[in-house]
């Protein structure tokens, strides 16, 4: 059985500004701002919600099938997910769109200015979750930033299908109203979110922490360098810091690895810690790396790392995943 990861899809155009976006935007001229900030380098890379997590599951031995819309243009990176255990029988190839391109700045502070171009995305709300899993031998669904209509369409024939699905809204969070939010948590096995999502989900959609707990199983909180909180759906908290990084390279993606090695974890039958444990792993491997697929894992490594943020029994439980 596999996890669907229905999400974008997209080419990252990543660029690098020396100084700190702070000290250039004034606060009391945001309603004119117009800046252009010469950077120092330009880097082109693979990326997507979609195809970074199931990047990352494919490094885990696991077989995710991606489900997204691309363009005629996506043959190489079809290659380089295929070639790194994904199934991408399920992808729809537009006839009339590129595949979407993510274009973002990152400052010293590892603050973020980034706009992104759906393009062949938009016709993901055509793909039907059902006709994928009657092709497919799919027990987990997780809906993704994506096109917005996508989102609910795959959200309600995951419902429709009983098949059990991961809420991770993510960057959409901004597009969606307030019902449509409700209808992606309602119900949803998993629920990721950062810290600001969050606020932000309480705030769209006008529910309590307490009402939200109610509709979902297990709540997943990422923290930034303060870790993560994992809320059980009988109300227990874990709560399972970050593994320290050798540097803060590019934060793109990190949210992406931590949700394939949270999954890749618990779905193996492994506790809310460990599998928090390994998300943290995955994370940091992709903020120590320029691009969110130019990271590889090195098993070795990977257990000393462990280790030494969270002991020797969190290592040897996880070394068959790694």
């Amino acid at each position: 059985m596999s996890v669907a990861v229905s999400a974008s899809i997209a080419t990252d155009h990543l660029m690098r500004f020396p100084g700190k976006f702070a000290d250039v935007l004034l606060a009391d001229q945001l309603d004119h701002v117009s800046l252009s900030f010469l950077v120092d380098d330009l880097q082109i890379r693979r990326g997507g919600v979609a195809g970074n997590i199931a990047y990352a599951m494919g490094l885990l031995k696991q077989r995710p099938l991606l489900v997204g819309a691309v363009g005629a243009d996506f043959a190489e990176y079809r290659q380089w997910l295929e070639n790194s255990g994904v199934d991408c029988s399920a992808v729809h190839v537009s006839a009339k769109a590129h595949t979407a391109r993510f274009v973002c700045t990152t400052d010293e502070a590892m603050a973020q200015i980034a706009s992104f171009y759906p393009g062949a995305m938009s016709e993901a709300r055509d793909i039907d979750i059902a006709a994928v899993a009657a092709a497919h031998e799919v027990d987990l669904v997780l809906v993704g930033a994506n096109d917005p209509e996508a989102m609910v369409a795959h959200t309600r024939q995951a419902k429709a299908q009983g098949i059990p699905y991961a809420a991770d809204p993510s960057q959409q969070l901004a597009r969606l109203d307030g019902e449509q939010a409700t209808e992606l948590v309602d119900g949803a096995a998993y629920l990721f979110t950062n810290k600001y999502e969050w606020a932000l989900l309480l705030q769209k959609t006008g529910l309590t922490e307490t009402e939200i707990a109610a509709k979902v199983g297990i709540r997943v909180t990422t923290l930034g360098s303060e870790g993560v909180l994992v809320v059980d759906a009988d109300g227990t908290e874990v709560r399972v810091g970050v593994v320290p990084e050798t540097a803060k390279v590019d934060p793109t993606g990190v949210g992406d690895g931590f949700r394939a090695g949270f999954l890749t974890a618990h779905r193996a039958g492994l506790s809310l810690e460990r599998a928090a444990q390994l998300g943290s792993l995955i994370a940091v491997l992709v903020l120590e790396t320029t691009g969110t697929q130019e990271w590889t894992l090195d098993t070795d490594d990977a257990l000393e790392r462990l280790t030494k943020a969270y002991g020797s029994d969190a290592a040897d439980d996880l070394a068959s995943l790694l």
